[in-house]
């Protein structure tokens, strides 16, 4: 009789350094490149409202909770890594294309058609779902998601 693995196991430390990883993309990168355009873009998301309150309080809960979806997020990214068996990095770019396309494509195009938001503001809104996706995929797949590698 076979089991199901409902919830493949990833490697600790590649959820902890995808956790540091995501943040990194947009405090390190994205920030000081684009400036105030990727802080408008940080903000325009829906999802980010909650984060505009300027309170102390307020700022820790949302930085607790970002830092808790991006581990949730570095999980699940090393999860389809391990489910599909992914190992090379054009799988990996692959695979992160395709969580872009789930996860991002229908905000960005409404942002775009809908919402008619600034096209410099979606860019690099787009171009942080591009790090933590595509460039998620690729860094675990750097590190290694696999507990045991010889599975």
């Amino acid at each position: 009789m076979a089991t199901l693995h409902y919830l493949p196991p990833v490697k600790p430390s590649a959820i902890a350094l995808g956790t540091i990883f995501n943040h990194a993309a947009s405090l390190a990168i994205l920030g000081p490149l684009f400036g105030d355009t990727y802080r408008r873009a940080q903000e325009a998301n829906s999802k980010e409202e909650f984060f505009k309150s300027k309170e102390a309080a307020t700022a820790a809960a949302s930085w607790g909770s970002s830092l808790l979806g991006s581990a949730i997020q570095s999980y699940g990214v090393g999860a389809l890594l391990n489910a599909t068996g992914t190992l090379t990095y054009k799988g990996a770019a692959y695979m992160g294309t395709l969580i872009l396309f789930a996860s991002s494509a229908p905000s960005i195009v409404s942002a775009i058609i809908t919402e008619k938001r600034p096209m410099d503001t979606v860019a690099v809104g787009a171009l942080a779902r591009v790090f933590e996706t595509v460039g998620l995929s690729l860094f675990l797949t750097y590190w290694g998601t696999r507990t045991n590698p010889f599975d």
